[in-house]
């Protein structure tokens, strides 16, 4: 979501940890919360831009386009490229007016001459403003009238994002105190194939499946979390999120998985260990990916993948499995060769054997996550840059033991583009210097490195090529070294 612009008014639906409650709505199409459908990439911050992430490159600002806001007042007849007729008033789009329970304005109640109230409601027009707003602008301006509600309603103003349904949005209490269960209309019209369902049981989400108008075609995509299911609540769904869900057991992954799953998450399910990978590895031969942050999964889970998944699956992220250790990474590795995404963030025990053992193997990854591994050293990086050729992202965050000979192996990468260094607390400008050569940088992450100076970090504008740099939380990064960023760094976004 866009953070508010300075001296913005802010819109009646406020976001709060990250998620935005769409007003309760008098045409019964239900109220919900909107968050981002796909989560940021680990250790990547979402930063605030002037333009939603969801504008289109074709509707890119102009200089000679203002960016409109809910509260500064945009002439639409100047967005179609038309003058406004002299003495006619701008149209504002004020929070005010959009506020739930306030009486909507008409086109023809709209201030300003016939040719700009036509204006207010083209559709070519409207579709090329909606563009520039954030989702929790989009519901507010959904409720201005049934002409923008119309446009905004398309599928495409809301790709990427996911409603989530608490268990009490679901349900309308009746006069006689009877539930009915609330309409889905609206997510089905904007074309929702994916939804997040906070604190529900088995019943809840066999009702949301006969209600939703397109559970038929199929719902893609269904993340559960803090939810009270059990085993018998998940028949039908295609992509699984598990979060929180901790009267969930291996017997439901048995009873509940269907072949058509292809991507499974599970996290913080406390009765999942080694017995649930083998249901996923036998119920699931077309899986591609899989995350799970399990704390009592064993070396001996990683032995249970088939054959056929070994071609299929090309995402592992092992994260927080304490219980993982080199015997597991060997298991994984006979079992995975294809695997393009790896993670063993916070999997403590693997050493540099692991990854040694990664590299020689797993030819093909492009991302490696090795964040909050403490045994790992300079050595794991040096096995990293010989056989790793493909690499585009590693992640060392929290890797305390490398040092700045580590990042001279780095150095001769060429295909890297992203590299996180979060609270490599060894790293100094020696370091740095290693890696001014590498043309092929795009993203790079120092936040919390204590010893990195101002002198040190200054050196970075050689990487003329680089697009995010994220310097939180680093003592060398001072306000006159921002400034000669910006200077000498014109298209890069520093992350201060």
């Amino acid at each position: 979501m866009s953070n508010p612009r300075n001296g913005d008014t802010k819109p009646p639906c406020l976001p709060r940890n990250g998620l935005v409650k769409i007003p309760t709505q008098p045409n019964g199409l239900g109220s919900a919360s909107i968050t981002k459908g796909t989560p940021a990439v680990k250790n990547r911050l979402c930063q605030p831009s002037s333009v939603p992430a969801i504008l289109s490159p074709a509707l890119a600002p102009r200089s000679d386009l203002p960016v409109p806001s809910l509260a500064s007042p945009l002439s639409l007849a100047a967005l179609a490229g038309v003058s406004s007729p002299p003495g006619t008033s701008l149209v504002a789009l004020n929070s005010s007016e959009a506020t739930p329970g306030s009486e909507h304005p008409s086109p023809e109640r709209l201030p300003g001459s016939p040719s700009e109230r036509q204006l207010v409601v083209d559709e070519k027009i409207l579709n090329r403003l909606f563009w520039y707003f954030s989702a929790c602008e989009k519901c507010v301006l959904a409720q201005v009238c049934k002409a923008w509600r119309r446009v905004l309603y398309q599928p495409k103003f809301w790709v990427g994002l996911t409603p989530v349904l608490h268990t009490k949005e679901l349900y309308n209490i009746l006069p006689g105190g009877e539930k009915e269960f609330v309409s889905l209309q609206g997510f089905a019209v904007r074309g929702f194939d994916g939804f997040c369902l906070v604190g529900v049981s088995d019943l809840d989400i066999c009702e949301f499946i006969d209600n939703y108008p397109l559970s038929k075609k199929g719902v893609k995509s269904m993340s559960l979390k803090r939810s009270t299911i059990t085993d018998a609540g998940l028949e039908g769904v295609v992509r699984l999120e598990l979060s929180g869900c901790n009267d969930f057991t291996e017997a439901g992954l048995w009873s509940s998985l269907n072949a058509r799953i292809t991507a499974l998450s599970v996290s913080d399910c406390i009765n999942v260990a080694d017995d649930a990978i083998a249901a996923i590895s036998q119920l699931l031969p077309n899986l591609a990916e899989l995350n799970l942050q399990a704390y009592h999964v064993t070396d001996t889970a990683l032995a249970y993948f088939t054959a056929k998944q070994g071609y299929t699956t090309h995402t592992l992220r092992l994260n927080s499995c304490w219980e993982i250790t080199n015997h597991g990474v060997v298991n994984m590795v006979h079992s995975l060769p294809n695997l393009s995404v790896l993670s063993l963030s916070g999997c403590s025990k693997v050493t540099d054997d692991g990854v040694e053992l990664v590299a020689e193997n797993l030819r093909k990854l492009r991302s490696l996550d090795l964040s909050w591994c403490p045994r790992i050293t300079d050595m794991a990086l040096e096995y990293i840059a010989c056989d790793l050729h493909k690499l585009e992202e590693l992640v060392l965050d929290r890797c305390v033991r490398i040092t700045d000979t580590g990042l001279s192996y780095l150095s001769t990468m060429s295909s890297l583009r992203s590299l996180y260094l979060r609270w490599c607390c060894q790293v100094q400008d020696f370091g740095l210097k290693h890696l001014l050569g590498m043309g092929s940088l795009r993203l790079l992450s120092l936040a919390g490195c204590p010893l990195l100076t101002t002198t040190g970090l200054s050196g970075l504008v050689q990487l003329q090529d680089l697009e995010e740099l994220e310097l939180t939380n680093c003592p060398g990064a001072t306000p006159e070294l921002f400034k000669y960023f910006s200077q000498h760094l014109p298209c890069c976004m520093v992350i201060e």
